[in-house]
Parts: structure tokens; sequence; C-alpha cells
């Protein structure tokens, strides 16, 4: 099978790593894989290009720079004659059904990963290819979403329901696993006290994300945790940062709470905190971050947005969105329970190894889009999988 995965770079986030290991573990079972990028350079390149999967750049320089770099996308559809064109995300879903030609006999997927989307937060170009992809959708013989709120969210905003299937994302529990050695080293590296109770956020600065929900709520557990330290790890815009730390100066913790830029080694960010926290207000599907978290034995506190609850289930806490209050509560009733419970951390692991690994991703995508190339109906697909 020959498959071309389309996305807007291979930068770090949760999309681009899911679409990183799905490729690399689809051209490990021997399918001829190629991951073509809107923009070349990014930080996981090295992991698709070690897998034996194709790299492509189409080499745009910026948004505004289309006709040449769209031109070659659409030449690269036709020189290439895959089975499958599996685009992830909104911008790459709506290229691929406007240039994609009509007359290949190639298969065209959607990739959806977000739900419930507050376009007010985001540009006009934006929320029109949001948009754009509901009503481009007919084009698509099958979506693929990685959550069931994502699925949901996709049949309200005009997705044929009969053709989205569920696949969860997969987390590799070899790679993502406790590190306590590492974990030190990077307490140390952020200058944090070995003995501190660390809550660590892993999250780009955007407003999904609701990084001033986690500072509310950390002013309030600092008052009744002195050991507390608040780390958050991933980058955004200088504007949102600086909002956010002049928030934190005026509750006065700033000098609790420390800004991380993104790192290769999650695995050893993850085991430097005690709890991990995602306080997103929309906009989830599967957040990677929780299960990546659990992988390596750090419970988690997150807000019911998405597929965060069905993660997370008896192994951690689930609050309101916008509710710091809420938020601070739930993080001091797990830290209670880990001091109760200690096996927690290893119960935590095996639930994602159980529910969410890498194989079991990678079987269903197999076993979904070889019954697609060879012209089976999509919603007998879908009826097979849901």
């Amino acid at each position: 099978m020959k498959v071309l995965f389309l996305t807007r770079d291979l930068g770090i986030g949760g999309s681009q790593r899911q679409l990183a290991v799905l490729a690399s573990g689809l051209a490990g079972r021997g399918h001829d894989v190629a991951v073509v990028t809107l923009y070349g350079g990014g930080a996981l390149e090295g992991l698709v290009g070690d897998s034996g999967a194709r790299l492509v750049s189409i080499e745009k320089r910026n948004r505004w720079d289309v006709i040449a770099p769209l031109a070659r996308l659409r030449w690269l559809f036709v020189a290439e004659r895959p089975d499958v064109v599996y685009a992830f995300l909104p911008t790459q879903t709506t290229l691929a059904a406007l240039l994609l030609p009509r007359r290949l006999a190639t298969k065209l997927v959607f990739g959806l990963r977000a739900g419930g989307m507050q376009l007010n937060h985001y540009d006009r170009l934006s929320a029109l290819t949001y948009r754009s992809e509901a009503w481009l959708s007919r084009r698509a013989d099958l979506s693929i979403a990685n959550a069931q709120a994502v699925r949901a969210d996709a049949a309200t905003r005009g997705f044929q329901v009969d053709r989205i299937v569920v696949v969860p994302n997969g987390i590799d529990t070899d790679a993502i696993r406790p590190d306590a050695a590492a974990g030190r080293a990077e307490r140390r590296r952020w200058g944090v006290p070995a003995n501190a109770f660390v809550i660590g956020c892993v999250a780009r600065l955007d407003p999904m994300k609701d990084h001033a929900n986690l500072i509310n709520a950390a002013a309030a557990f600092a008052r009744t945790n002195p050991d507390a330290r608040f780390v958050c790890v991933g980058d955004g815009s200088s504007d949102t940062r600086k909002m956010l730390i002049t928030l934190a100066n005026s509750l006065e913790i700033a000098d609790r709470v420390l800004w991380v830029g993104t790192t290769d080694d999650m695995k050893a960010v993850y085991s430097a905190f005690d709890i991990a926290t995602l306080t997103s207000a929309f906009g989830e599907g599967f957040p990677n971050v929780i299960g990546e978290a659990m992988a390596c034995g750090i419970p988690v506190v997150a807000t019911d947005v998405g597929d965060a609850g069905q993660i997370i289930g008896e192994f951690g806490e689930v609050v309101p969105p916008r509710n710091p209050d809420c938020l601070c509560a739930a993080w001091s009733r797990l830290r209670r329970r880990l001091e109760q419970n200690p096996a927690l951390h290893e119960a935590t692991r095996s639930s994602i190894i159980a529910r969410y690994g890498l194989h079991a991703m990678l079987c269903r995508t197999e076993d979904i889009l070889t019954p697609l190339v060879a012209g089976r109906p999509a919603e007998e697909i879908v009826y097979q999988f849901s």
C-alpha cells in the first residue's frame, strides 16, 4: 500500500508526533510511505527519515507564498499516484480536497484531530479553513477521528457520520516510560528543588490551552502548599507569554512558575513532574500529553474536554473547564491519593499500555486503510470498526 501523508510541518506538537509515529510504523510494516510537509526542517523529521519513510517538502516560505508551492503539491499527487492521501488538520485536508485530481484512483482520508473549536480566538483564514473542511468533507472517501468527541463534533459540523471512524492516538510506551534519573536531572536544569511538589503542564501557549486557568488555580494551591512549583512546557506567541507572566506577577506567584520551551526529551520532562495537568477550555480530541504523562507513571488532572475523561479513567482527576477552584481542589485530592497509594504510578502506566499502545493504533489504521484501497465502501468499514 502506498500512503502519502500531508501535514503542515513536523515540528514539535501532538498531531505532528502522531503522524510521525504512524508514518514510521506503517513504513516498518513494509508499506511505501511518504510524508509531505508544507514547511521543511521540523524537529520530528529525523524520526520519520530513520524509519525508511520518504520526506518531501513543497517548500512554502510563508503563509502568502501560495501559487508555486501548491502547483508543486498538485504535481506531486500526480507523480506519486498514491493509493491513499491521508491529510492531517483543516488546512491540509482542504488543500488535498481541492488539489487531488479526481481522475486518480487515490483514496482521500481526512485526519480529524480537534473538536469544539472556538473560532473567535483565531484569525479569519484559520476560521475559513476550518469551515471549508466540513464543506469539502464530501470529497473525502473516509475521515479518521482520533477521539469519540472529535467524531461527534464533526457530525455537528456537517460531516457524514457514516464516513467517520475513530482511531485513538497511540503512545509509544517503550520510548515514553518512567525515568527517575532523567527527571531529577531535568529538575536541576530548571532550578527546581528536589523536594518540591511539581505540577507540570505540557502545552503550547494558545487560547485553547487556557493557561490563565492554570495560573489562577496555582495561586490558590500555592497558599496551602508552600513546596509547590508549576512548570509550563511549550512555546507560543511572545504576547501570550507576557500576558501570562503579568498574571502570575499580579497573583504574586511569579517565583513559583517556570516557563520552559519545547524539548525533545519528553520522557525526562514527564518524569520530573509529580502531577501533570492540562487545563484546556476547548478544542481537544485525544490529548497526547495526557497519555504520555500517564505512560511515564505520572497521574493527570485535566479539564473535561475531548476524550480526556476516557483516557484518565480512575487514574487521575477530571474537572470542568474554566474553573480554577475545581482545578485546585483536584490537584489537592490527587496529591493526597499519591501519598496514600504510591502504587498509583505503576497502575497509571499500566492503563495506557493496556488501552492506548502504539501497536493498537498501527493495526487499526492498517486494517481500515487496506479495505478502503481495495474498494470496500467506507460505510461498511465504519460499521465494522464502530
